[in-house]
Protein backbone atom coordinates (compact mmCIF):
# COMPACT_ATOMS: atom_id res chain seq x y z
CA UNK A 1 0.00 0.00 0.00
CA UNK A 2 1.45 3.41 -1.27
CA UNK A 3 2.37 5.89 1.40
CA UNK A 4 0.74 8.99 2.47
CA UNK A 5 2.97 11.29 0.72
CA UNK A 6 3.32 8.60 -1.99
CA UNK A 7 -0.61 10.08 -2.49
CA UNK A 8 -0.08 13.38 -1.97
CA UNK A 9 2.42 13.32 -4.64
CA UNK A 10 0.47 11.64 -7.23
CA UNK A 11 -2.56 14.04 -6.82
CA UNK A 12 -0.22 17.17 -7.27
CA UNK A 13 1.44 15.83 -9.48
CA UNK A 14 -2.29 14.96 -11.66
CA UNK A 15 -3.39 18.36 -10.34
CA UNK A 16 -0.41 20.31 -11.66
CA UNK A 17 -0.74 18.76 -15.66
CA UNK A 18 -4.23 18.50 -15.40
CA UNK A 19 -4.27 22.81 -14.55
CA UNK A 20 -1.49 22.91 -16.93
CA UNK A 21 -3.47 21.14 -19.78
CA UNK A 22 -6.47 23.71 -19.21
CA UNK A 23 -4.46 27.26 -19.12
CA UNK A 24 -3.21 26.19 -22.55
CA UNK A 25 -5.97 24.12 -23.85
CA UNK A 26 -9.18 26.20 -21.64
CA UNK A 27 -12.66 23.68 -23.10
CA UNK A 28 -14.42 26.00 -20.63
CA UNK A 29 -14.02 29.39 -21.67
CA UNK A 30 -12.19 31.24 -24.41
CA UNK A 31 -11.54 34.41 -21.59
CA UNK A 32 -7.76 34.37 -21.22
CA UNK A 33 -8.35 35.73 -17.51
CA UNK A 34 -9.95 31.84 -17.19
CA UNK A 35 -6.40 30.33 -18.58
CA UNK A 36 -4.54 32.79 -16.48
CA UNK A 37 -6.52 31.61 -13.30
CA UNK A 38 -5.83 28.20 -14.55
CA UNK A 39 -2.21 28.86 -14.14
CA UNK A 40 -2.29 30.49 -10.73
CA UNK A 41 -3.87 27.11 -9.66
CA UNK A 42 -0.69 25.39 -11.95
CA UNK A 43 1.67 27.36 -9.24
CA UNK A 44 0.02 26.39 -6.38
CA UNK A 45 -0.27 22.78 -7.18
CA UNK A 46 3.73 23.21 -7.65
CA UNK A 47 4.10 24.55 -4.34
CA UNK A 48 2.81 21.83 -3.30
CA UNK A 49 5.60 19.81 -4.54
CA UNK A 50 8.21 21.81 -3.11
CA UNK A 51 6.24 21.19 -0.03
CA UNK A 52 6.55 17.27 -0.34
CA UNK A 53 10.41 18.01 -1.08
CA UNK A 54 10.62 19.74 2.30
CA UNK A 55 11.50 23.07 0.23
CA UNK A 56 9.59 25.12 2.01
CA UNK A 57 11.21 28.38 1.20
CA UNK A 58 11.19 27.83 -2.63
CA UNK A 59 7.55 26.66 -2.33
CA UNK A 60 6.30 30.05 0.26
CA UNK A 61 8.88 31.86 -3.00
CA UNK A 62 6.39 30.18 -5.77
CA UNK A 63 3.02 30.96 -4.19
CA UNK A 64 4.36 35.16 -3.03
CA UNK A 65 6.26 35.53 -6.60
CA UNK A 66 4.77 33.49 -9.13
CA UNK A 67 1.42 33.02 -7.94
CA UNK A 68 0.91 36.83 -6.05
CA UNK A 69 3.10 39.53 -7.90
CA UNK A 70 3.83 37.89 -11.57
CA UNK A 71 0.72 36.66 -12.22
CA UNK A 72 -0.62 40.34 -10.72
CA UNK A 73 1.49 41.21 -13.95
CA UNK A 74 -0.12 39.19 -16.29
CA UNK A 75 -3.91 40.02 -15.34
CA UNK A 76 -2.61 43.52 -15.80
CA UNK A 77 -1.37 43.12 -19.33
CA UNK A 78 -4.26 40.86 -20.17
CA UNK A 79 -6.66 43.81 -18.91
CA UNK A 80 -4.47 46.20 -20.79
CA UNK A 81 -3.98 44.46 -24.13
CA UNK A 82 -8.54 44.26 -23.76
CA UNK A 83 -8.33 40.82 -25.17
CA UNK A 84 -11.85 39.21 -26.12
CA UNK A 85 -14.02 36.74 -27.40
CA UNK A 86 -14.00 38.06 -30.54
CA UNK A 87 -10.50 37.38 -31.52
CA UNK A 88 -10.91 33.63 -31.85
CA UNK A 89 -8.22 31.90 -34.16
CA UNK A 90 -8.83 29.00 -36.85
CA UNK A 91 -7.19 26.10 -36.25
CA UNK A 92 -3.86 26.13 -38.10
CA UNK A 93 -2.88 22.77 -39.53
CA UNK A 94 0.93 23.90 -40.46
CA UNK A 95 1.02 25.20 -37.03
CA UNK A 96 -0.53 21.59 -35.25
CA UNK A 97 1.53 19.51 -37.44
CA UNK A 98 5.05 22.08 -36.61
CA UNK A 99 3.97 22.14 -32.62
CA UNK A 100 2.94 18.38 -32.38
CA UNK A 101 6.20 17.29 -34.27
CA UNK A 102 8.18 20.22 -31.74
CA UNK A 103 6.79 18.60 -28.58
CA UNK A 104 7.75 14.70 -30.13
CA UNK A 105 11.03 15.70 -30.99
CA UNK A 106 11.38 17.15 -27.25
CA UNK A 107 10.03 14.08 -25.98
CA UNK A 108 12.36 12.08 -27.53
CA UNK A 109 15.19 14.49 -26.33
CA UNK A 110 14.12 14.21 -22.59
CA UNK A 111 13.29 10.27 -22.75
CA UNK A 112 16.97 9.54 -24.45
CA UNK A 113 18.76 11.98 -21.45
CA UNK A 114 16.54 10.30 -18.87
CA UNK A 115 18.03 7.29 -19.91
CA UNK A 116 21.63 7.72 -20.21
CA UNK A 117 21.55 9.57 -16.68
CA UNK A 118 23.06 7.94 -13.89
CA UNK A 119 21.83 7.87 -10.27
CA UNK A 120 23.49 9.89 -8.30
CA UNK A 121 25.19 8.45 -5.31
CA UNK A 122 24.56 11.20 -2.24
CA UNK A 123 23.14 14.58 -2.64
CA UNK A 124 25.95 16.03 -0.42
CA UNK A 125 26.16 19.71 -1.65
CA UNK A 126 23.20 20.73 0.24
CA UNK A 127 24.21 21.31 3.69
CA UNK A 128 20.60 21.22 5.96
CA UNK A 129 17.33 21.56 4.89
CA UNK A 130 15.82 25.13 4.03
CA UNK A 131 19.26 26.69 4.82
CA UNK A 132 18.45 29.72 2.63
CA UNK A 133 21.81 31.23 3.24
CA UNK A 134 23.12 28.33 0.98
CA UNK A 135 20.73 28.69 -1.52
CA UNK A 136 21.79 32.28 -1.93
CA UNK A 137 24.98 32.10 -2.39
CA UNK A 138 24.35 29.45 -5.43
CA UNK A 139 22.05 31.71 -7.03
CA UNK A 140 24.47 34.96 -6.76
CA UNK A 141 27.36 33.17 -7.21
CA UNK A 142 26.69 30.85 -9.41
CA UNK A 143 23.92 31.57 -11.52
CA UNK A 144 24.66 35.53 -11.40
CA UNK A 145 24.49 36.05 -14.96
CA UNK A 146 21.69 34.15 -16.25
CA UNK A 147 19.40 35.58 -12.87
CA UNK A 148 20.60 39.32 -14.49
CA UNK A 149 19.83 38.47 -18.13
CA UNK A 150 16.20 37.05 -16.82
CA UNK A 151 15.79 40.56 -15.03
CA UNK A 152 16.56 42.57 -18.18
CA UNK A 153 14.41 40.52 -20.36
CA UNK A 154 11.25 40.43 -17.97
CA UNK A 155 11.98 44.36 -17.82
CA UNK A 156 12.09 44.53 -21.43
CA UNK A 157 8.92 42.55 -21.86
CA UNK A 158 7.14 45.33 -19.62
CA UNK A 159 8.30 48.15 -21.77
CA UNK A 160 7.64 46.08 -25.09
CA UNK A 161 3.75 45.76 -23.54
CA UNK A 162 3.20 48.91 -22.41
CA UNK A 163 4.35 50.45 -25.93
CA UNK A 164 2.17 48.23 -28.08
CA UNK A 165 -0.53 49.07 -25.47
CA UNK A 166 -0.33 52.76 -25.47
CA UNK A 167 -3.39 54.63 -27.79
CA UNK A 168 -2.37 56.63 -30.35
CA UNK A 169 -3.09 60.50 -28.70
CA UNK A 170 -4.43 63.34 -30.87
Amino acid sequence: MPAFTDLLFFAFAGLTLLFGFLCVANPLSRNPVTSAMFLVLTIVSMAGLFVLLHAFFLAAVQILVYAGAVMVLFLFVIMLLDLGEEERRKLNRVALVSGSAAVIGLAVVLGRALLAAKPMAKAGAVAADGDTGALGRILFQSYLLPFEILSILLLVAMVGVILLSKKESR
